[in-house]
């Protein structure tokens, strides 16, 4: 089901307003990213995950959600860099992310595929030492 922009927009302004209160809440953080990038807002997306990351270092999502954040921008290398960090932190749903939309611009690189199985073999290996 798809968001009405009424709705994405009240999500801003309610998960906005928590994080007025409180610039660390993760719980508000992660929607206000969520909403900001379906709202087609995504620099203001990427900021709130560059947050994220600074404030969850070691979440796997975070650092997925990162990745399509550089993705939308066109930021191609900053993409692969936090695509590989989601991957090496435990992110493994290969289906879904070759699915998702906020990629595209990082699917579409000639180097994508070669990427992905050069990192999830690299992953595959540390997880197994």
């Amino acid at each position: 089901m798809r968001e009405s922009k009424e709705s994405l927009t009240f999500e801003v302004e309610f998960f906005g307003a928590l994080v007025a209160q409180d610039e660390d809440f993760v719980e508000a953080l992660m929607p206000l990213g969520d909403a900001y990038t379906k709202l087609g807002e995504y620099e203001k997306g990427l900021q709130v995950d560059l947050k994220l990351s600074r404030l969850r270092p070691r979440d796997p999502m975070v650092y997925y959600n990162l990745a399509c954040s550089f993705s939308l921008l066109g930021e191609m290398d900053f993409a692969y860099d936090a695509l590989k960090k989601a991957i090496e932190l435990g992110y493994s749903d290969i289906d879904y992310m070759l699915k998702d939309t906020d990629l595209e611009n990082l699917m579409n690189d000639a180097g994508f595929l070669d990427f992905l199985q050069r990192t999830f073999k690299g992953a595959k290996k540390r997880l197994s030492k």
